[in-house]
C-alpha cells in the first residue's frame, strides 16, 4: 500500500523539542501578538531581543531554538530585515508561516488628551500604515523612529509625557498601563503581516498544502536570464507566490530574487524544478519548504488528504487485478 506523503501540521521540530523562543520586543509587540496564537510556541521560554537581525542571530548562533520574526506586510510589502539575514547572512530554515491581521492603536499616557499630541513615535513599518489617519488627524504632527512600537510604548510609560503618543497594540497598552486614544487607525482595515518560525536545522514533512521558499543568485547577468529561471516553474505548473529582487550588496546592478512557490520540496516537480534551476541557471540558496497559512490552509490541507486516501483506493484496486 503506498504511504501517504501528507501529514497534520507539525510543530517545530530538530534533533529535540526546542524550549527557548526568540522575537521582537520588549513585551506586546505585534509579533508577540502572532507568536502567542500559536499555541506549542506560546508554551515555550520566550527571549524577547531589541532587533530583528538578534532575534536571527541568537537563533544562528544556537541561543534560542526558534525566531519569530515578520517578513512581509499586505500594505509595506516585505521586511528586508528578515529577507537579508536568511539571504546573505545566516544559514536557517523557515519552519512555518503566521499570517495575522494587524490593528494599530493610538497609546498615550492617562492623562493625556488627544489635542495635546505634539509627536507620535512608532517602529517606521507601523507609522507607514497609518500614514493617512496621522496627517488626517494631527496635520504635520513630528515622526519618530523606535526599535518597536512596543519598546515606544515601554519608553513613553517610564519617560514619556503628555505631548507624546505611540502606534501600537492594544496589547501594549494592557502591558505598559497606557490609554488608547484611538483604535484600528490603520489605513487598510485588511492590513496583515506575515511571520516566519525559523530554525537551524529540520523540514517540515509535506502537509499538502505547503510552500517553498528559495533565493536565486544569477551566474551571469545577461538578457533573458530571469525568464530562464521562472520558466522552469511555468514549465511545471508550479504556481510562484512571492518574487522579489533585492541588491546582492556586491556591486551596482547586482541582484538576486526571492521565490516563493507552491508545492514542498518532497514533491517529485518542485524537486525536479529546483535541480533543474541550479544545474542549469542559477544558483540557489535553499531557505525551507513548510505549511502554508491562510484563512482556508486548513479545509485546503484537509481536502489533500482525501484527495489522496481516494487516489490510494483507487491504485489498489488497479492493483490488485495483476495477475
Amino acid at each position: 500500500m503506498l504511504a501517504s506523503p501528507y501529514e497534520p501540521v507539525q510543530p517545530i521540530h530538530g534533533q529535540m523539542t526546542p524550549e527557548r523562543i526568540a522575537y521582537l520586543g520588549p513585551a506586546g509587540t505585534f509579533t508577540e501578538q502572532a507568536l502567542l496564537t500559536q499555541t506549542d510556541l506560546a508554551g515555550l521560554e520566550h527571549v524577547s531581543l531589541p532587533t530583528i537581525q538578534e532575534v536571527l542571530e541568537a537563533t544562528d548562533a544556537g541561543a534560542v531554538d526558534v525566531g519569530f520574526a515578520a517578513i512581509e506586510n499586505s500594505i509595506e510589502g516585505a521586511v528586508n530585515a528578515t529577507l537579508d539575514a536568511l539571504a546573505f547572512e545566516l544559514d536557517l530554515l523557515i519552519q512555518r508561516e503566521v499570517i495575522h491581521p494587524v490593528e494599530m492603536c493610538l497609546l498615550a499616557r492617562n492623562d493625556t488628551a488627544i489635542e495635546q499630541i505634539e509627536r507620535v513615535v512608532s517602529f517606521p513599518h507601523a507609522a507607514a500604515q497609518c500614514h493617512h489617519y496621522l496627517a488626517k488627524t494631527f496635520g504635520q504632527v513630528e515622526i519618530v523612529a523606535a526599535n518597536s512600537t512596543a519598546d515606544a510604548a515601554r519608553e513613553l510609560s517610564e519617560n514619556g509625557n503628555g505631548a507624546t503618543a505611540v502606534i501600537g497594540t492594544e496589547l501594549a497598552a494592557t502591558t505598559y498601563g497606557l490609554q488608547l486614544l484611538a483604535r484600528h487607525i490603520e489605513d487598510h482595515p485588511e492590513n496583515h503581516t506575515r511571520f516566519v518560525a525559523v530554525a537551524r536545522e529540520g523540514i517540515p514533512a509535506p502537509t499538502g498544502h505547503d510552500k517553498t521558499s528559495i533565493v536565486t543568485f544569477q551566474r551571469a547577468d545577461r538578457p533573458g536570464s530571469l525568464v530562464n529561471i521562472l520558466q522552469e516553474f511555468s514549465a511545471r505548473s508550479i504556481n510562484l507566490t512571492h518574487l522579489q529582487s533585492r541588491p546582492t550588496k556586491r556591486e551596482l546592478g547586482d541582484y538576486c530574487f526571492f521565490i516563493e512557490l507552491e508545492g514542498h520540496v518532497a514533491d517529485e516537480r518542485v524537486a525536479d524544478c529546483l535541480k533543474n534551476v541550479q544545474a542549469k541557471q542559477a544558483l540557489v540558496r535553499f531557505l525551507g519548504s513548510y505549511p502554508a497559512a491562510g484563512e482556508q490552509a486548513e479545509t485546503t490541507r484537509g481536502e489533500a488528504n482525501e484527495a489522496w486516501g481516494d487516489a490510494e483506493r483507487w491504485i489498489d484496486e488497479i492493483r490488485a487485478r495483476i495477475r
